[in-house]
């Protein structure tokens, strides 16, 4: 594994996160994502929205934001949305990413939310613990697969008692 350092962002880094962002994922949008999350006060959490730096130049990217998830009643349960996540191409499958994860988790228990949800790689994010959403009756709010919509509790049975929709920061579904 690479050694980074791993800290939140700074105002001075939002350029060089564009282009980690746009150049992980081969276009715009998920820069064009963070931008407009990062606009969101409501959503955005500066200490969780996190970098990796080699020899202090950002490598990587995580940003985790809240979301709700809401049942057939109407009740509310605030948990983290996490997307995207971001390491330059010439450093992927180095370890990087992995580090990035574990942080953002870890930070999130300290700030003391409960679960994270996250559209992602279904052989990816279980390492770290995640499950299908639907093993907790959680639902995306657009057709994915099963497989790759997963939850994960940050504390023991977090979402035990928790079903229904998520509800996604409204500009997940501008870009």
């Amino acid at each position: 594994m690479r050694e980074v350092k791993i800290r939140p962002e700074s105002p001075n880094d939002v350029l060089a996160i564009q282009t980690v962002n746009t150049a992980a994922f081969g276009q715009p949008n998920e820069a064009q994502l963070v931008n407009k999350l990062r606009e969101n006060a409501t959503h955005f959490i500066p200490e969780l929205s996190l970098v990796a730096l080699m020899n202090n130049e950002i490598v990587g990217h995580i940003l985790l934001t809240t979301n709700k998830i809401v049942d057939a009643t109407g009740n509310e349960v605030e948990s983290l949305s996490l997307a995207p996540m971001a390491v330059a191409p010439f450093l992927q499958k180095q370890g990087i990413g992995s580090q990035l994860v574990q942080h953002a988790i870890e930070k999130s228990k300290q700030l003391g939310y409960h679960s994270i949800i996250v559209l992602g790689h279904e052989k990816y994010y279980p390492k770290f613990g995640f499950k299908p959403a639907s093993t907790f009756g959680i639902k995306a709010p657009f057709e994915v697969p099963d497989d790759v919509f997963m939850a994960l509790e940050l504390s023991t049975d977090a979402l035990k008692n928790v079903a229904g929709m998520v509800h996604y920061p409204h500009e997940f579904m501008e870009v």
